[in-house]
């Protein structure tokens, strides 16, 4: 559905170019729910504000349904931006405005009647959850709920895209789940393409199906959430995840201290429930020590990591391959 391609971006400040993006080409597929991940400052909202033009790239291209956006006219740009909805991180409500009226907004300034708008407007309340607080305003809503009012004007003009910037980063850690549970429900019900930006690798592990991590303007990372999750390759990556307590090389500090052979073991799926450890030393005779471990789930779905270090013959340790082989478990050897 939208392809990026070799996207930069400079500023001019104080005299001297700021590379905000560097060569950046992606694509987002039809229907997936794609974040975007990097510090503050990496050039990420940028990155997000080039797919509906807010930010014009300095070179390359964007194209959006085969169309390439970057050469529209004022007229065709302001036409596109109605298909494309945002959610920001101050939710940015009119206050002095009702629920039903924000979330009218764009719809009168879409030039739709009156009576079809507010038609509208309650459906999409009622989509959110929030069709019984129409006529509230919003400083008479919680956070959440003022969050949840900015999505409803965002899904107003049936959008084919929603781009979320920092949608839960203003938001408690329980409130900032029930917002991703219904971005969630919103992909799954009405097939919306979402992109998200955040600095929080739960939020990608809650929510998105794949994921690119930028750091100082350039991708240096992308991929399937569960493989970037299981086998995170650049450094960035890799502190991300261990700020959000998924340490990948925690065990290290303890290989020195057992013998055999280690191995790191990443599980998807129905393996992640296998009784690999048990059948491990009962059927093969080996001895397994356990250096690091986690189970969790990507978008429902159950995923998980183990270092062990192995010990035994060299017979039964060609059998456990085999093992590994059949339960459908990736093994990485850390350590011959």
């Amino acid at each position: 559905m939208i392809r990026l391609e070799h996207i930069s971006k400079t500023y001019t400040s104080a005299g001297r170019s700021v590379h905000a993006l560097r060569d950046i080409s992606l694509q987002i597929r039809q229907g997936e729910v794609f974040g975007i991940i990097g510090r503050s400052g990496a050039g990420k909202s940028t990155l997000i504000r080039m797919l509906n033009l807010l930010e014009q790239p300095s070179t390359g291209q964007v194209w959006v349904q085969d169309q390439d956006i970057t050469r529209f006219s004022d007229a065709q740009l302001r036409a596109f931006r109605q298909s494309v909805g945002m959610v920001f991180q101050h939710f940015n409500l009119l206050h002095s405005r009702t629920v039903l009226d924000n979330v009218c907004f764009p719809l009168r300034l879409a030039g739709v009647p009156r009576a079809q708008r507010q038609q509208r407007a309650l459906e999409v309340l009622h989509l959110v959850g929030l069709q019984d607080h129409a006529h509230k305003y919003p400083r008479q809503l919680s956070g959440g709920q003022q969050q949840r009012v900015g999505i409803a004007r965002a899904l107003a003009n049936r959008p084919q895209l929603l781009l979320c910037d920092e949608a839960t980063s203003a938001l408690d850690p329980e409130t900032t789940q029930s917002i991703l549970r219904l971005l969630r429900e919103i992909n799954q019900e009405l097939g919306l393409t979402i992109v998200l930006i955040t600095h929080g690798m739960d939020v990608i592990r809650s929510v998105c199906d794949r994921v690119a991590v930028i750091d100082a303007g350039q991708i240096v990372e992308m991929g399937e959430v569960l493989d970037v999750f299981l086998h995170p390759h650049h450094a960035t990556t890799q502190s991300l995840l261990s700020e959000s307590g998924v340490d990948a090389d925690g065990w290290q500090e303890l290989a020195g201290t057992v013998g055999g052979r280690l191995l790191r073991l990443s599980f998807r799926g129905a393996a992640t429930t296998q009784p690999l450890l048990s059948r491990v030393t009962r059927e093969l005779g080996l001895d397994v020590s356990i250096l690091q471990g986690a189970v969790s789930r990507i978008k429902g779905e159950p995923y998980g990591q183990l270092v062990v270090a192995v010990e035994g013959d060299a017979s039964s340790q060609d059998r456990l391959q085999a093992l590994l082989t059949e339960l459908n478990i990736e093994s990485e050897v850390l350590r011959p």
